[in-house]
């Protein structure tokens, strides 16, 4: 009995150090992704009152395990019944993706404060209280997340068919494959969303720091910095966060699309990705607009 026992013990110490193998070279193929998805939930959990910074950050991080139970065995039940799927899905991903930087960039560029006249119209229209602005980012947060770990788990799975290759393991590989890229997407997940709690509560932190040095000393400079950095720090993750969808679209476009990825061979392949991304972004702009004023005037004639 305790003989059978101490035979689990050592085909889970097993299964682990394949496991671990595989795991790290996943994580080295997916820390690009990971630090795209870092900048762009940064940026979307910032902007609240500093009582529901972490409440709605703890909601998004909800939202991601929940995407990666969905993702991780409909990627795995994909892979077995049409594996193209998956090169589809990505694509329809990318292209949201690419919608949302480049509407962030047409924002930017063409939206003017309105003033005057303007702003008296616009007094009677109904605005959003804040638990409606609240769920309605912390929805868009995770609806950006599902793609990002989509492309996560795809790359982890893909990684750990590799490292697999390399070892001369007694497991099957689909068992290295479903543990590996389950370790990743919880790394990924607590490891991007507690990295985002810090830069959020940076400035708390710098309260602290000042209160407990009352202001003196280089402890209570430090937290001046930390408290003066945070909007800087979250001006730069905006625009980061935008570069990113745009990379990470274009990166889609390029790798899952046979006809772009020969195209401008000797181009950089970062400039390459941020054409695709903002070729995507337009293209999905131009439909979705169009979509909407169509929709619009059919309602407006029923």
């Amino acid at each position: 009995m305790a003989s059978g026992f101490f035979a689990i013990l050592d085909d889970i110490a097993a299964l682990m150090d394949d496991v671990a193998v595989t795991s790290k070279l996943a994580t080295q193929k997916t820390a690009g992704i990971l630090g795209d998805d870092l900048a762009v939930n940064a940026e979307k959990a910032t902007g609240f009152l500093s009582s529901r910074e972490i409440p709605v950050l703890m909601k998004i991080m909800k939202g991601s395990f929940i995407n990666k139970l969905i993702i991780v065995p409909v990627v795995f039940l994909l892979e077995w019944l049409y594996s193209p799927a998956i090169n589809i899905i990505l694509i329809i991903g990318g292209f949201y993706l690419a919608y949302e930087g480049v509407e962030k960039i047409v924002e930017f560029l063409f939206h003017r404060q309105k003033k005057g006249h303007e702003v008296i119209e616009e007094s009677d229209e109904i605005v959003e209280d804040g638990e409606v602005a609240e769920k309605t980012k912390v929805k868009s947060a995770v609806t950006t997340d599902f793609i990002l770990s989509l492309e996560i788990v795809i790359i982890a799975l893909a990684a750990a068919k590799t490292g697999y290759e390399s070892l001369k393991s007694q497991f099957d590989p689909l068992l290295v494959e479903i543990v590996t890229v389950s370790v990743v997407s919880i790394i990924a997940t607590v490891g991007v969303y507690g990295i985002v709690a810090l830069i959020v509560r940076m400035d708390d932190a710098g309260f602290k720091l000042i209160k407990k040095s009352n202001d003196k000393g280089l402890m209570g400079k430090f937290g001046h910095l930390l408290v003066n950095a945070l909007p800087w720090v979250i001006k730069a993750l905006g625009v980061v966060g935008t570069l990113a969808l745009i990379l990470v679209a274009g990166g889609i476009f390029d790798h899952n699309i046979d006809y772009l990825h020969h195209a401008l061979p000797t181009w950089n392949e970062m400039l390459k990705q941020i054409i695709f991304g903002l070729a995507g972004g337009l293209i999905a702009l131009l439909i979705i607009s169009t979509g909407k004023k169509i929709y619009s005037l059919v309602t407006k004639k029923a």
